[in-house]
């Protein structure tokens, strides 16, 4: 059995300890010490890093034993006294984000009564899952309540008590743990079973900012970040904004419009471009009709759309007529289609082109298309007109 400093004083950075044992698991080092201030992956808490002695701490596991492995980098002996050290950036960033869930879940269910189902931290944000879809005005009146109660000051207390004390204390969510459970109480405000390292004060989580919400699983999934990591995030989306502002001229708050506006006019000017390529593309195909069928062509300056619609023109033009038409640039995609009197398979010629020159594609009889085809245009139209 481990003992766990952090349980008791999670501000706690340094330790000694003794080395009780070293094994080699999966070809990486697991030490376990008599007592650690390192937490291991738990409750939607990430492990700690750090350093044991000279040997770097990649990663620490809660055993089924009740010990804890700490997967180290380096070279430790059982019974040797060792210092730890944790990244402190770290944990009190990992305390942050963790006290900040507990209000933030606190605060809807305090004013909407709405259960957190799960939590996840990540290394740029954390998630909660709730038990039903909020809606964005619940979203800002829960984020509002958890940063009164962050500004406020508030102290976070850790307590000590039975399942059945727990119970009759008015815990936010019901532990299915059994016997002494570890309680973490934000005064007045939340109290939940949770073995996770918290701040002091809620002023330490110095703020929670709700990044995004989503649909999931019949509830909403909501992204949060707090303290350190709301400012990172800040300073994101103050770059784009600023990078934005700076190509639109217009203040932030008419972006959005501003934005709007120019994927109107964009979906306007696709509008035009296709119906001057529809009209380019039937000027074309007369023009290929006129040197006779069928049409074998590379044609420079159209894309596969391009060349799909002259070959659609060509045989809608003559019903007799068969366009194999390439790109010119490489490697070349190719369209082939044929009229309805014509008896030509497109997607048999296809087939035939791809095992010849490489590339891949599909089609039916009457129209194939594909692409990467790796031949000079000019060796591709005669292998064509040998095939026809």
């Amino acid at each position: 059995m481990t003992q766990r400093i952090y349980y008791s004083e999670p501000y706690r950075r340094t330790f000694d300890a003794k080395v009780l044992s070293v094994d080699t698991v999966a070809g990486h080092s697991h030490v376990t010490l008599d007592q650690t201030a390192f937490y291991p992956t738990s409750g939607g808490q990430p492990y700690d890093t750090g350093t044991i002695g000279s040997a770097a701490v990649t990663d620490v596991i809660d055993r089924d034993d009740g010990t804890i492995a700490h997967v180290v980098s380096g070279s430790l002996k059982v019974g040797e006294i060792v210092s730890g050290e944790i990244d402190w950036a770290r944990r009190f960033d990992h305390m942050q984000q963790h006290t900040g869930q507990h209000v933030l879940s606190a605060a809807f269910a305090r004013l909407f009564g709405v259960r957190t189902e799960s939590f996840h931290m990540g290394q740029l944000s954390s998630t909660i899952d709730l038990a039903r879809e909020v809606s964005e005005s619940e979203i800002a009146k829960a984020e509002d309540d958890a940063n009164r109660i962050v500004w406020e000051d508030r102290p976070v207390a850790v307590r000590f008590a039975t399942a059945e004390e727990a119970a009759a204390m008015g815990m936010r969510k019901e532990s299915a743990r059994t016997g002494t459970l570890r309680l973490i109480d934000v005064q007045d405000y939340d109290l939940s079973a949770c073995g996770g390292t918290h701040v002091e004060r809620t002023g330490a989580i110095g703020v929670i900012a709700i990044g995004s919400a989503e649909k999931f699983k019949g509830g909403s999934r909501v992204e949060f970040l707090c303290g350190g990591r709301a400012l990172q995030r800040f300073r994101v989306w103050k770059g784009a904004l600023s990078a934005m502002q700076k190509h639109l001229s217009v203040p932030p708050i008419e972006m959005a419009a501003s934005i709007e506006r120019m994927q109107e006019h964009g979906k306007a000017a696709q509008r035009h471009l296709r119906g001057f390529q529809e009209k380019l593309a039937a000027h074309e195909a007369h023009a290929l009709l006129a040197k006779g069928s069928p049409v074998v062509a590379a044609i420079e300056g159209w894309d596969a759309q391009g060349i799909k619609a002259i070959a659609a023109a060509i045989t809608a033009a003559d019903p007799h007529a068969v366009a194999v038409l390439f790109t010119t640039a490489m490697p070349a995609q190719v369209v082939i289609a044929r009229g309805a009197a014509s008896t030509v398979d497109a997607g048999a010629m296809l087939k035939q082109l791809a095992a010849k020159f490489g590339g891949k594609g599909g089609g039916k009889p009457d129209l194939a298309q594909g692409g990467g085809l790796g031949a000079p245009v000019s060796e591709l139209i005669a292998f064509t007109k040998s095939l026809i």
